[in-house]
């Protein structure tokens, strides 16, 4: 797609449908809660965190997922936030989102060509002591 939109003003063209704040929260909170990587996290490492002896587990849980998910909800809102920035700003300068779109297939380009040049895809033999 980059590549075959390279130096055309189509990419510039495509609009996204307006979202009200309060769908979009909904949405990225029911996302988040729902996320197997996240939920994979928190069964795998707060148990590990969890001392019986110091009082009720399921407390001890609640309050580390809470804290989990709250830190979460701000680094995570500040990329939104952040990229939401971005786009305005691209979409208002439609010769810098040409510009982001041809440095970015140069790069996949470039990417594509290291990999393919990039020699034997047989594992690092081992270290001996």
């Amino acid at each position: 797609m980059l590549w075959t939109s390279f130096g055309s003003q189509s990419a510039t063209q495509i609009r996204a449908k307006p979202v009200s704040g309060w769908k979009a929260v909904r949405e990225g909170t029911l996302n988040s809660l729902t996320n197997p990587k996240s939920l994979l996290f928190m069964f795998t490492f707060l148990p590990l965190l969890v001392d019986p002896s110091s009082g009720r587990v399921w407390l001890q849980l609640f309050i580390l997922g809470s804290i989990q998910k709250l830190v979460g909800v701000f680094s995570l809102g500040g990329v939104a936030l952040a990229s939401g920035t971005v786009g305005q700003l691209l979409h208002r300068w439609t010769k810098l989102l040409v510009w982001q779109e041809r440095f970015t297939g140069i790069v996949l380009l470039g990417l594509g060509v290291r990999l393919l040049f990039s020699g034997n895809p047989s594992p690092a033999p081992a270290m001996s002591r």
